[in-house]
């Protein structure tokens, strides 16, 4: 009883998971991010995944998109070392549950480039004098 009484009173061993979430070290190795910005579509990540979790697709002119099969990804991150302008990166998300394997896969769509300023759009135009005024 005296064991029972003691245990009362103490602050629980346990972590309250799913309402506190808890902090993932430097090196977690979870979900997968893609910057298309940041690729040059060496397909090197695609060619190191175990998996073939990866497919790399040109879109347009240096212009690269993503397709991720979570469902057969080991979550080995072989990707993200094999990454020479790190354009993949591990997240610290780990809650991937899903209720059918279509809803594990991702694709993350290339992100449009802003076309280069042209010089005579930067200098500002100068108003047309009125000829009536001096």
């Amino acid at each position: 009883m005296r064991q029972v009484l003691s245990s009362v009173f103490r602050k629980p061993a346990t972590v309250p998971y799913p309402f506190v979430k808890a902090p993932m070290p430097a090196n977690f190795r979870g979900k997968l991010q893609f910057d298309s910005a940041k690729c040059i579509g060496c397909k090197l990540c695609e060619r190191d995944c175990p998996t073939g979790a990866i497919r790399i697709e040109k879109v347009a002119d240096k212009t690269f998109e993503a397709h991720f099969d979570f469902a057969s990804c080991i979550y080995c991150a072989q990707c993200v070392d094999s990454c020479p302008k790190k354009a993949i990166q591990a997240t610290g998300e780990f809650e991937l549950a899903a209720t059918s394997r279509q809803s594990l896969q991702q694709v993350f769509h290339a992100q449009p480039k802003a076309p280069a300023a042209t010089p005579q759009a930067a200098a500002p135009q100068a108003a047309p004098k009125d000829p009536s005024k001096p």
